[in-house]
């Protein structure tokens, strides 16, 4: 028995190291791979989702509550609907987010719309956030602070808004999941299509970016129904386990992860946009001397 043990282990070992040097070699033989991998480490990939993290979490979200403390009833009810089912807020949590959304909007006045100008434009950091992502994808310089300026105000407010309506529009506006992905995707695709042309200063054509967008909006839709599996249980097990920490805990994780795959979609969409025959439908135009990188 010993020695068929041994055996088994033997030939497990084997096929373990196969598919280690068949992994390895796996970028040489797929160049399309190699340039993605290549590609990713320079964009660097988990410092930008967790510097997107950060800023969503503390300069976003607090946006987002004071977009819908001025708002409708309607808008703060899609406020609260849209952290319960995005973010797996739940129980005495979504009640408390229920609670100050109203409180808010009872001392709105005092509140001022001074300081809800001011706490919007404080959240334009992550607009400047998304903006130097996408430049680090696309390998392009800094944009000029006047010609960018208004397009991460543009941006934020219209992300805003589309967060407001994102559970509404996965459930298919009460029709039910066979209309809420299609729509998820096509919102998601539109959404980081639009996001990508409006922060690189129209920089890039439309075209070269739909790649990056179309993988976005798989992305959104995955993003959707894994937070619907994952978030809840999470979430409970982290409050019972931190308390209310658990909430920034688990929240903050999750957005790791939602910039992560959106930050991937672009930089995998940069790398898929100059390949052929991809490049020549998209007219994508070669520059010499670079790893299969092209101007735009």
């Amino acid at each position: 028995m010993s020695g068929q043990r041994a055996g088994r282990v033997a030939r497990w070992k084997a096929r373990t190291a196969e598919l280690v040097a068949f992994a390895r070699g796996l970028p040489e033989q797929v160049p399309v791979l190699r340039r993605a991998l290549q590609h990713l480490l320079r964009v660097n990939l988990l410092d930008c989702a967790t510097r997107l993290a950060a800023q969503a979490f503390l300069s976003a979200l607090p946006a987002l509550f004071v977009l819908a403390v001025f708002a409708p009833a309607s808008v703060r009810n899609g406020v609260v609907h849209t952290l319960r089912r995005e973010l797996g807020i739940e129980g005495s949590a979504a009640q408390s987010v229920q609670q100050l959304l109203q409180t808010g909007h009872d001392q709105e006045t005092s509140f001022g719309a001074a300081g809800a100008l001011v706490t919007l434009l404080s959240a334009t950091a992550l607009s400047r956030a998304v903006q130097r992502v996408c430049e680090r994808c696309w390998e392009l310089p800094k944009s000029g602070t006047r010609i960018a300026a208004w397009r991460w105000l543009v941006w934020l407010l219209v992300w805003l808004v589309c967060l407001v309506f994102q559970s509404s529009v996965r459930d298919g506006f009460g029709a039910g999941a066979w209309l809420g992905l299609p729509l998820t995707f096509v919102l998601g695709t539109v959404m980081w299509w639009w996001t990508q042309h409006l922060l690189l200063a129209a920089r890039v054509r439309w075209l070269p970016l739909l790649p990056g967008s179309l993988l976005c909006g798989v992305a959104v839709v995955g993003l959707g129904i894994a937070a619907r599996v994952y978030l809840p249980k999470a979430m409970s097990h982290s409050v019972g386990q931190f308390g209310p920490y658990g909430v920034i805990f688990t929240g903050l994780s999750w957005l790791i992860v939602t910039f992560a795959a959106l930050t991937l979609s672009i930089a995998l969409g940069r790398v898929l946009a100059e390949e052929e025959p991809v490049a020549e439908w998209l007219g994508t135009r070669t520059e010499p001397g670079r790893w299969g990188g092209r101007r735009l």
